[in-house]
């Protein structure tokens, strides 16, 4: 399995206050950067998988969105979360 409680543990530690602070924004668009990664190098190689291309266009709308709402609320930290992870906006 690619994402074990180690991993989720490592992410939300790296972007929250700590390794238990799992529904902040920062932790969730971590999350969901680190997944969006992986399907997109499982799609290099099977082109033809569509129901994982629909879960990647999902998740990307998810993370879309909560950086829509952390833009809003806190610019300071959506500004962090982006330079942080290497997002382009």
């Amino acid at each position: 399995m690619y994402l074990n409680k180690e991993a989720k543990a490592e992410i939300f530690a790296k972007h929250g206050k700590s390794a238990t602070d799992t529904g902040t924004s920062e932790c969730q668009i971590a999350l969901f950067t680190y997944r969006i990664n992986h399907l997109t190098e499982h799609l290099k190689k099977n082109r033809k998988d569509f129901n994982t291309e629909r879960s990647l266009v999902k998740l990307v709308g998810k993370r879309r969105s909560l950086l829509d709402y952390l833009k809003k609320t806190d610019i300071t930290r959506y500004r962090a979360i982006v330079k942080e992870l290497g997002l382009r906006k």
